[in-house]
């Protein structure tokens, strides 16, 4: 064999980094002996895998082709070291999820994940749909469970469950005993919605769409939470999943409003690399997600 890990662990540093130095740093080596390692890798096989602008590295074309395969590569040798060390398949599992699921779904399966194997170290990331695709698709995640609508050639995206959004207001507002609203109603109505970017708000712009130009939105929120303490003090009325509301409608805090013609139905999904190694921990995540 021509290469080493070695070499390969100081690829994708530089690759993550786009500084020699900053990636020796992350793999506690010195700067020399890590431009050396990509230097060598380099000339062995006769290829430049960045473009050197300054102190800066950047990626070229070959190296964003072979960077997925040295990724699986090393995801491999690290599983294989620990079931060396520890006799136990499931490791480090680093998983995003959008606010959502991840402030109400995924809590809890990281709970009962770590419940079944104590020896897994679960790191749990939370942001917005376009967030999380890009950390999966750099590798900083190994799976993604998000709200919206994706499509990435890169990128393998299956259904995980269904979900549906739900308007609602205070239980002070003028809608509040309304029931139904009407066309006319959504457009006179000030709301508080998630950010472009959010799967929710994804939803809510294509079950919308022909008064979207003319609705008047208020406030735009990145957090859940917020969004429900803007519209109990009065602020405007709100879309959100059912999941996140539902204790708060259950207390009265808040109302549902049904909005008849409106399909507010969304899917939830599971997001992985193409070409991510779908080491155990990955696979036993997934199947206790679908059994949830």
């Amino acid at each position: 064999m021509h290469y080493t890990l070695r070499q390969l662990e100081v690829f994708l540093a530089a690759a993550h980094t786009e500084n020699i130095t900053r990636a020796a740093e992350l793999l506690s080596m010195s700067q020399s002996a890590a431009s050396s390692a990509l230097k060598d890798l380099e000339k062995q096989f006769s290829i430049q895998l960045f473009d050197r602008i300054g102190k800066r590295l950047q990626i070229n074309e070959l190296g964003r082709a072979l960077r997925p395969q040295a990724e699986a590569l090393l995801e491999q040798a690290r599983e294989l070291e620990r079931d060396f060390r520890q006799h136990d398949r499931v490791g480090e599992l680093k998983v995003g999820a959008t606010l959502t699921i991840g402030n109400y779904l995924a809590v809890d399966i990281m709970a009962e994940f770590i419940s079944r194997y104590p020896s897994a170290n679960v790191k749990l990331e939370v942001a917005n749909t376009a967030s999380i695709s890009r950390q999966v698709l750099n590798f900083d995640l190994d799976v993604g469970l998000i709200e919206g609508e994706l499509q990435h050639s890169d990128l393998e995206v299956s259904k995980w469950r269904e979900d549906e959004l739900q308007v609602f207001c205070s239980a002070k507002h003028p809608l509040a005993g309304a029931g139904e609203l009407s066309d006319r109603d959504l457009l006179e109505a000030q709301w508080i919605l998630r950010e472009t970017g959010s799967g929710t708000r994804q939803a809510f712009d294509r079950a919308m769409h022909d008064l979207l130009p003319d609705m008047d939105i208020r406030l735009e929120l990145q957090h859940t939470e917020a969004i429900k303490r803007a519209v109990e003090n009065g602020l405007g009325i709100g879309c959100l999943s059912r999941v996140s509301l539902q204790a708060s409608i259950d207390s009265g805090r808040l109302v549902a409003l049904d909005t008849p013609g409106r399909d507010l139905r969304r899917n939830f999904y599971f997001i992985l690399h193409r070409k991510k190694y779908r080491s155990e921990g990955i696979l036993r995540w997934l199947e206790l997600c679908r059994n949830s």
